[in-house]
């Protein structure tokens, strides 16, 4: 006896779907499904209510499932309000048609009365036009809308019982629609959230996904590997010899032989060869489907493991100064502050040693004002500067950074703004990057100072960073710099920071990286005099930090 009010009785005896042959066949759990569907079962009995966001790998069936769960309860209670939510409009379409084959295939006397609508949902409620029939057999006033992230009737204006978000790494504005969309949900044990995603890099999801497993969103995290698919298995030869990845894996995920070749088959016949691609559409890790999602611009492997050891700055603060008449700083000195301070520093000066300072300034969907510093002679990351501040603010704190670093080579942008190059200029700041401008008035082309980033120097900037980073990702100290850079992708146009995030860090490393050819690579045996003074101020606040 089948009892409807089971969910999993009820998908697995009445619900049919279309297979991979477009074959129509019943909806059996597959392992991957199964533990999701125990995950729900457990918060549901546990009296909370159900709030998953999950992690997956590709084909997992986990969209199904949750559509056939969701559908399973919306025909069998009244008042019951689903909505699906895609990333895009052919998967808001296939969702829909998949609800519309669920409920055409029930059998006649489970099939709950249907009104129709225009648009994608299924309302189950009486047809009829007489109110008066209507208020005495009103069918289940319960119905399931699809509907497409970024557009109208997401669901702001009703009370939800059910919300399946599809794909939410690739919505727009996360964040902003899932805050309007919670507030419809009600806290009560028979409502149902459930988010479920492939990874997109280094984003809102995995903001969201992170606050999860730390606990601080209400929402439990689950993860959904590629081999918990019985599908990815296929006979070895007999005498195959294993990688020593492969016995790694085996290792450490208890995959079989058949698994373990399935693996080796996709990856040459459906991943070009590429085991990276593979990792990708396929994790075995949490870590792996953030790290290898996206089209990264650098390797975000590397640089995960860069930014997990990479050490705390030596000194946070600023410089404090007096000011001429032009404003241009004097008497300048450090002030420690690590709750407020905007300038990081790694290594100090060392006495004859050449710096490069590049900047990149707010503005064009920049939000702070940036400057990254290293030592030349190495190509070591010295310190670097990030704050929303002043243009005035910044020209002085770069202005004091650069004569800090032995009166370092300083490139500053001036795309959106020209001030704090020419605030540079008119205080004399001794060494400044100069680039080629045409002269309309000469008709030739004339040095002219400071940092421009067009179509031709910063796809030439980035290729070097990367290079940089390819071949000395030691260079780079900053976890805040390497955070930047595992959000920096090929997306779009021209790779830049996804969607939300931000690259002001990353551009001022690449021009930093790209100037230094302005400046010496060979260590002086003198110091300048100011620059001591200095050095001992900061030597005597780390002695006092010691003790």
């Amino acid at each position: 006896m089948i009892d409807i009010r089971n969910p999993r009785e009820y998908c697995e005896a009445f619900l049919w779907i279309l297979d991979k042959k477009k074959h129509l066949v019943p909806l059996k759990f597959n392992p991957a499904q199964e533990r999701l569907y125990q995950i729900i079962k457990e918060e549901h009995d546990a009296g909370r209510p159900v709030r998953l966001v999950i992690l997956k790998g590709r084909q997992l069936g986990t969209s199904t499932q949750v559509e056939g769960l969701y559908f399973a309860d919306t025909v069998t209670r009244e008042n019951v309000y689903t909505i699906i939510i895609a990333h895009e409009e052919q998967a808001t379409s296939h969702l829909f048609e998949m609800n519309k084959i669920f409920f055409d295939n029930l059998p006649d006397a489970l099939k709950p009365m249907r009104r129709a609508s225009n648009a994608q949902e299924l309302v189950f409620e009486n047809p009829t036009k007489d109110p008066v029939v209507k208020k005495r057999f009103p069918g289940l006033r319960s119905r399931i809308r699809c509907v497409t992230a970024g557009g109208r009737g997401v669901g702001r204006s009703f009370t939800l019982t059910n919300v399946h978000g599809s794909e939410v790494a690739f919505w727009p504005r996360l964040m902003e629609l899932l805050i309007g969309l919670l507030q419809a949900v009600p806290n009560d044990p028979d409502t149902c959230v459930i988010l479920e995603s492939t990874a997109k890099g280094y984003n809102e999801f995995k903001d969201f996904w992170d606050d999860a497993v730390a606990g601080k969103n209400g929402f439990r995290p689950v993860f959904l590997p590629w081999y918990w698919n019985p599908e990815y298995a296929m006979t070895p030869p007999k005498g195959v010899k294993w990688t020593e990845e492969e016995e790694r894996l085996r290792a450490a995920h208890g995959l079989t032989d058949a698994q373990l070749w399935w693996r080796r088959w996709c990856i040459k016949t459906n991943c070009g060869g590429s085991e990276r691609l593979f990792r990708q559409e396929y994790p075995c890790t949490p870590d792996e489907a953030f790290l290898l999602s996206g089209r990264a611009f650098f390797d975000n492997l590397l640089l995960a493991q860069l930014r997990m050891k990479a050490p705390e700055p030596l000194h946070v603060g600023y410089f404090e100064c007096e000011a001429e008449e032009n404003g241009r700083p004097v008497n300048i000195r450090w002030r420690e502050d690590r709750e407020n301070g905007f300038i990081r520093i790694w290594k100090e000066p060392e006495e004859g040693h050449p710096y490069v300072i590049g900047g990149d300034t707010a503005g064009d969907g920049s939000d702070s004002f940036t400057g990254f510093c290293i030592d030349n002679s190495s190509g070591v990351q010295a310190a670097e500067l990030q704050h929303e501040t002043s243009e005035r603010l910044y020209a002085q704190q770069i202005y004091c950074l650069g004569m800090y670093y032995n009166e370092a080579l300083v490139a500053i942008e001036v795309n959106f703004s020209t001030y704090p190059e020419m605030t540079l200029e008119d205080w004399s700041y001794p060494t400044l990057y100069q680039r080629q401008r045409f002269d309309k008035n000469t008709r030739d082309f004339v040095n002219a100072f400071g940092w421009r980033t067009d179509t031709k120097t910063r796809p030439v900037a980035l290729a070097n960073l990367q290079t940089v980073m390819d071949e000395h990702p030691e260079c780079v100290m900053s976890a805040w710099t390497l955070g930047e850079m595992l959000t920096f992708a090929k997306d779009g146009d021209k790779p830049e920071a996804l969607e939300g995030e931000h690259d002001d860090l990353v551009m001022a490393a690449a021009i930093c990286f790209k100037a230094r050819e302005q400046q010496r690579y060979t260590i002086t045996e003198k110091a300048e005099e100011p620059h001591v003074k200095l050095i001992e101020r900061l030597d005597k606040r780390s002695a006092h930090r010691r003790r």
